[in-house]
C-alpha cells in the first residue's frame, strides 16, 4: 500500500495547517480511498507553531488576558506539551494582526513576557518561544517589564510601552527579574539571523512592514542602538550583532539577554520535535506547502525544510501552494520536484480565499495523479 505524508503549513488568512492538510487529504481520497496518508501539522516558528505541537504531543491549550501590542488587553493562548513543556508563539500577544494601526513606535512585547511568566506559573522548566509574525520594535523591553525587569528614565520613571519609550531610557534594573527564569531552558525559534541593528537589523529590514517609513526605520534603528549600548554599558552583555537579535523587532536580543535563551533554527527544532523523519522515510511520497512559494521561502520555511528532510531518502517532494513566483528555479533547486498552485484561473484574492477548501482538494487530486504518472513510467 503507498504511503503519503502530508505536511504542510497554513495558508495564512485562509485556512489553518489541520485544515489545509484535510482538505488536501480529502482530494486524494476522492481517487483512491486505500492509500495510507499520515498528516503531520507544521509550522516555522510563526502563526500555527502551538497548534503543530499540541497535535502532536497530545498537549492542552492554556489562556490567558495579556496585554496585546498596542496596550489593550486581549486572550492569548499557549500550549503546555507535557508538565514541563511549553509552547508559545509571541505573534499570539504580539502579532502583526493583532493591530488595527501599524507603529512600530508604540508597540510592545509586554504580553509575551506575560505568556511566559503564565509559563512558569505552569510549572514549565522547557519553554520554547515561536518568533515569528511580530508587530514590535522594542528589543524586548516590554517582555522584559512583565518579567519583573525595570527600565527608568532620567528622572527614574518606568519608561512607557514600545520604542518611543526606550528613547527615553537610562537605567536598566534586573534586579527584580523573576528569579525562575534561572532554573529554566528558553529557546527561541526563529530562522533569522539579524543583528539587532545596522542595515540588516531588526528597523530596518522589518521594520516597514510594520508601518515605518524610511525616517522612522532611521530612527528606530538608533533607539535600539541606544538600547543594546546601554545593554552592554549596564549589563556586560554585547548583544547588538549577535545573530538572531534582530528576530521579532529584537525580541531575540531581550530574549537572549533577559532569559538567558538560546535560539535555534525554527523549522529544524520543530520538524525534530514532531520526529518527522521517521515517517518520511518509510514513505511513498511527501507533500507540503505554504500561502506563497518564492525565494523567501528558502530562508526556513516550512517546505523547504521538509523536502531537504524527504531528499535525505531520496523521496518525492510536491508543494501545494496558494500563489507562487514566476521563477521557482532556486525552489526546485532546494528539493521540490513539483510545485501546484491552488489558483485555477484568473480569480481575486477573496475569491481564491473563499473558495479555499474546493481549492485544495483539487491541488490535492492533481499532485495524487501527478506521483502515479511518475510511477507508470
Amino acid at each position: 500500500m503507498k504511503k503519503i505524508v502530508i505536511a504542510a503549513d497554513s495558508f495564512k488568512g485562509s485556512a489553518s495547517t489541520i485544515e489545509v492538510e484535510n482538505y488536501i487529504e480529502q482530494g486524494i481520497r476522492n481517487i483512491d480511498k486505500q492509500v495510507e496518508i499520515v498528516k503531520i501539522p507544521i509550522a516555522d516558528g510563526g502563526e500555527g507553531t502551538v497548534d503543530s505541537l499540541v497535535l502532536a504531543f497530545h498537549g492542552e491549550y492554556k489562556y490567558v488576558d495579556v496585554i496585546g501590542p498596542g496596550g489593550n488587553e486581549i486572550r492569548a493562548k499557549y500550549g503546555m506539551l507535557d508538565a514541563q513543556t511549553a509552547i508559545i508563539e509571541m505573534a499570539e500577544a504580539s502579532g502583526l494582526h493583532l493591530v488595527s494601526e501599524l507603529n512600530p513606535f508604540k508597540t510592545t512585547t509586554y504580553g509575551t513576557g506575560q505568556l511566559i511568566k503564565a509559563a512558569l506559573d505552569q510549572g514549565a522548566k522547557t519553554i520554547y518561544v515561536g518568533l515569528g509574525g511580530s508587530a514590535t520594535n522594542d528589543g524586548g523591553v516590554g517582555m522584559a517589564q512583565a518579567l519583573g525587569a525595570s527600565f527608568r528614565d532620567k528622572d527614574g520613571k518606568e519608561i512607557g510601552y514600545g520604542a518611543d519609550g526606550i528613547k527615553n531610557l537610562e537605567t536598566i534594573d534586573v534586579s527584580n527579574l523573576d528569579r525562575r527564569l534561572q532554573n529554566v531552558e528558553i529557546i527561541g525559534l526563529s530562522d533569522v539571523t539579524n543583528p539587532l541593528c545596522g542595515k540588516n537589523g531588526a528597523s530596518h529590514v522589518y521594520g516597514p512592514q510594520k508601518g515605518a517609513t524610511e525616517e522612522d526605520v532611521e530612527v528606530l534603528d538608533g533607539i535600539l542602538a541606544h538600547f543594546g549600548k546601554l545593554i552592554k554599558d549596564q549589563l556586560g552583555i554585547d548583544i547588538v550583532k549577535r545573530n538572531g537579535a534582530g528576530a521579532a523587532g529584537g525580541l531575540g536580543a531581550g530574549l537572549m539577554t533577559f532569559c538567558n535563551a538560546k535560539l535555534e533554527p525554527g523549522i529544524t527544532k520543530i520538524l525534530n520535535l514532531l520526529n518527522i523523519e521517521s515517517h518520511i522515510k518509510n514513505s511513498d511520497l511527501i507533500i507540503t506547502g505554504e500561502g506563497k512559494i518564492d525565494s523567501q521561502s528558502l530562508n526556513g520555511k516550512a517546505p523547504i525544510g521538509v523536502a531537504k528532510l524527504a531528499k535525505k531518502y531520496d523521496k518525492p517532494v510536491i508543494a501545494i501552494v496558494g500563489s507562487a513566483d514566476y521563477d521557482l528555479l532556486e525552489v526546485y533547486q532546494h528539493g521540490i520536484d513539483l510545485v501546484i498552485d491552488t489558483v485555477i484561473k484568473p480569480m481575486p484574492l477573496t475569491e481564491s480565499i473563499k473558495n479555499v477548501k474546493s481549492l485544495l482538494e483539487i491541488a490535492g487530486q492533481s499532485a495524487y495523479r501527478a506521483f502515479c504518472l511518475n510511477r507508470n513510467f
